[in-house]
């Protein structure tokens, strides 16, 4: 039976605006990524936001998801690449994660443009993420297979 848990901390200092913080995995392979509020609404700076945290772990989500399905098909996954952005909007006075657009494209010997369309959109509802998000979130896929 499938279970793992991964963790990641964050010290905030100061209050929403001013303030600032600092994220580090669980898995020390990032440690102190800086984040505020303008990195989140304005400019980024060198700084991270817990958006561009989400778009990079449906990017990665998604396309561990993509090289499942068609390889259930004997396909096997030359190249992926899944470009994620995470939209973040004030609704009704408020900050909220409305959107996330999936770009993939991908090569794939022995799949057509209609069968890696139709990997595409079984790989994003087998995709973790993307079954944390939905009816939440709109995600918006857009698959192109390379030839």
């Amino acid at each position: 039976m499938l279970h793992a848990e991964r963790q990641a901390a964050m010290i905030w200092e100061g209050n929403l605006v001013q303030g600032k913080g600092k994220i580090s995995l669980g898995s020390k392979t990032v440690e102190q990524l800086p984040m505020t509020w303008a990195a989140r609404t304005e400019r980024p700076g060198g700084k991270t936001s817990p958006e561009e945290l989400l778009a990079a772990t449906h990017a990665g989500c998604y396309a561990m998801a993509l090289a499942l399905t068609p390889a259930e098909a004997g396909k096997q996954p030359e190249r992926l690449q899944v470009n994620a952005v995470c939209i973040l909007e004030e609704v009704a006075g408020k900050p909220r994660i409305t959107r996330m657009d999936l770009e993939v494209r991908g090569k794939v010997p022995g799949l057509d443009t209609a069968d890696f369309e139709q990997a595409a959109q079984q790989a994003e509802q087998l995709c973790p993420v993307s079954n944390a998000l939905r009816n939440n979130v709109v995600i918006q896929l857009n698959a192109h297979l390379e030839s």
